[in-house]
């Protein structure tokens, strides 16, 4: 079957691969000059299916209010007259209830375990590399309060078997070291052992060279213009390159999906939500993470990346701006400097931003449209890495006409009807 998938990067590449590798023959459209040069490019490093959870949770609208007030917020909102942010701000704040949470993390929890074993058994066939590591997550707390908060995410993690370990200050020594320079800033810790680190760039631009040999045509600075269709569905993508015809068609524009679908009358409840990065080398590996400590209080995720340390944090509201802005640059060394301030050196870090496409119940929106032969793999959030070979899998399962190996409820569309 003749696929075009719109997006090369960590989502639009992989669904590509395993499209290839079941039979069909693959064309990708992007902007960009090669893969994975927007949200995939410098994201925090983490594969985290144990840490996979909605946004929108009981409480979180008092901590919205007392993170704004912070000096190192996690959230910034710019206001706007936009009435897609406030459409999505208000469709949040009702899955914030403990219901909503439950249902939303049990979803993703879901799709992200999964997606992390698609990837265990793609780095088994292919023997991809990326920097990566599988020595879990450290969700690192700062307060009392914070660690006795964790019973509501044990009982999910429980319920979908994913292992956990809570430690106290000593047990998250053992497990990262270099903290024990900074053992008075924290109190313990909730350890994710099966989550996984590596570089989503490294990773999304070596699977999309496995991708050509298996046959995909990549066509890359094509911007693409609109999408044509009659009753029946999709008949063409326009571009600036002309037009391109398949049989199905799979739209993996992160937060660029909306306004793509919009012309369609699809309206996807998808908004951009702006993070930042810095890339520092590591100047005394002894003193650097081993995995990914995520620091609870302020929101930042600190990650060993070969020899590197990403650190990637902040939530910002602010359309589709793509501005840097050196405040939410502190943050990120704020939090790198307290927990490692001998890892490495922020004087020579990359500062990168990006727009994560959030849906407002968290959870991804793979699957079929109301046009037949338009498929959605978009809306992954911050979890895209996460979630990236499980999508490709499920959606070169559906595209099959293949049943997907886990249970669909709850990821499509339909959702919001």
């Amino acid at each position: 079957m003749q696929v075009l998938i719109l997006g090369s990067g960590v989502i639009g590449t992989t669904v590509a691969y395993y499209l290839a590798k079941a039979g069909h023959e693959v064309t990708v459209l992007d902007r960009q000059r090669a893969p994975a040069l927007e949200t995939s490019y410098a994201n925090a490093g983490e594969v985290s299916p144990g840490y996979s959870a909605p946004w929108a949770g009981p409480g979180v609208p008092l901590k919205a209010i007392k993170w704004l007030l912070m000096r190192h917020r996690p959230l910034v909102v710019k206001p706007m007259l936009d009435p897609a942010m406030w459409r999505w701000g208000i469709a949040m704040l009702c899955n914030c209830t403990h219901a909503r949470y439950e249902l939303n993390k049990g979803r993703m929890v879901r799709l992200a375990e999964y997606s992390r074993d698609c990837l265990q058994q793609l780095r088994a066939e292919t023997g991809i590399r990326y920097d990566e590591r599988s020595l879990g997550t450290l969700q690192l707390f700062r307060t009392q309060k914070q660690l006795d908060g964790t019973a509501k995410d044990i009982e999910i993690l429980k319920a979908y078997g994913v292992p956990y370990q809570l430690l106290d200050r000593e047990g998250c020594l053992q497990h990262e070291p270099a903290l024990a320079a900074v053992r008075e800033k924290f109190v313990g810790g909730l350890r994710l052992p099966g989550d996984e680190t590596g570089d989503c760039f490294k990773f999304t631009q070596a699977l999309a060279r496995l991708a050509e040999a298996a046959g995909v045509r990549f066509r890359f600075g094509v911007g693409i213009t609109d999408i044509a269709r009659d009753a029946a569905g999709v008949t063409a993508v326009h571009t600036e390159a002309g037009p391109f015809h398949a049989e199905r068609y799979v739209v993996a524009l992160g937060s660029y999906s909306p306004q793509l679908l919009k012309p369609l009358g699809i309206r996807l409840p998808v908004y951009p939500v702006k993070g930042f990065s810095i890339t520092l080398p590591i100047s005394d590996p002894a003193m650097a993470p081993e995995s990914t400590v995520m620091d609870e209080t302020f929101k930042v995720a600190v990650t060993r990346l070969g020899d590197r340390i990403r650190v990637g944090g902040t939530a910002q509201l602010s359309g589709y701006d793509l501005r840097l802005n050196d405040r939410r640059r502190d943050t990120l060394e704020h939090v790198v400097t307290d927990l490692f301030p001998q890892g490495g050196s922020v004087e020579g870090a990359e500062f990168w931003t990006g727009l994560r496409p959030m849906t407002p119940d968290g959870t991804p929106i793979l699957g079929g449209t109301p046009l037949s032969n338009l498929l959605l793999a978009t809306g992954h959030g911050t979890l895209g890495w996460t979630m990236a070979a499980g999508t490709g899998r499920v959606m070169a399962d559906l595209i099959g006409g293949r049943s997907p190996e886990i249970d669909m409820e709850g990821l499509g569309l339909a959702r919001y009807a």
